[in-house]
């Protein structure tokens, strides 16, 4: 197992400090994004809205609000989420700069790998909700019902639901990420994680019926990737053992 640096090389109170900076450089950061994502706003609404007009009739392509603070409000709340998303990398920049004083020196050079790989990943998720989730799951629930069920959405209430959705799937798409981390500090190793497999797979399923939309075909289009992304991360787990034992030999 990887030796961590002395738990005494920082103390408690120098690690909350630590951590009240690095919290205070993302919200700083989350602000500086927040301001520029609102005056793009609009256009990322109107990306958001194509999956479901996509689905619906001409005369149906239309949201509504029912109070007067509602799209302005949305627009905050867009801005806000744009913010996360477009600024993950400073954000998984400070978590590793958090953690990286308990790691050793090979272990720091990990930081570029371990940011690159979170982002994409959280970003990636997105984009699998976006376009592979959002068309099937839409036309699902918008078609569902008889012909005189006609969908009437609000505005808060759509980009909400969009907005979860992004999000659930970037962090869920994170699961690769914190196994392999697990594995590179030596927490964690590939016969822990097959032993353990069908434990890890009864917790995913688990995972996509309570968050995911609720229909067969949303579930399992969340539960199938998480699958592979752990049997992937097995495979990137041995190899980092693997190539552990040949630098110790």
């Amino acid at each position: 197992m990887t030796q961590l640096n002395s738990p005494n090389s920082m103390t408690f109170y120098e690690h909350v400090d630590e951590l009240r900076v690095r919290l205070m450089r993302c919200l700083v950061v989350f602000g500086i994004g927040f301001v520029l994502c609102y005056f793009v706003s609009e256009p990322i609404l109107t990306f958001l809205r194509r999956p479901l007009f996509a689905v619906l009739p001409l005369e149906q392509q239309k949201l509504y609000f029912t109070n007067l603070f509602e799209t302005f409000l949305t627009h905050l709340k867009i801005s806000g989420y744009a913010s996360l998303f477009f600024f993950s990398p400073y954000y998984f920049y400070e978590v590793w700069g958090f953690i990286s004083p308990g790691l050793n020196s090979n272990e720091k050079k990990m930081a570029i790998p371990f940011i690159s790989a979170a982002s994409l990943c959280f970003i990636g998720g997105a984009c699998f909700a976006y376009f592979a989730v959002f068309p099937f799951g839409f036309k699902y629930f918008v078609t569902y019902g008889s012909p005189t069920d006609v969908p009437m959405l609000t505005i808060d209430a759509y980009y909400s639901t969009c907005l979860k959705l992004l999000t659930l799937f970037g962090l869920a798409f994170e699961l690769p990420v914190f196994i392999c981390l697990l594995g590179f500090l030596g927490v964690v190793d590939s016969p822990f994680l097959k032993q353990n497999r069908r434990t890890a797979i009864l917790i995913i399923t688990v995972i996509s019926a309570v968050f995911a939309p609720p229909d067969a075909v949303s579930m399992l289009m969340l539960g199938v990737p998480l699958v592979l992304l752990f049997e992937g991360s097995i495979l990137v787990v041995a190899a980092i053992e693997k190539k552990r034992a040949m630098n110790q030999a």
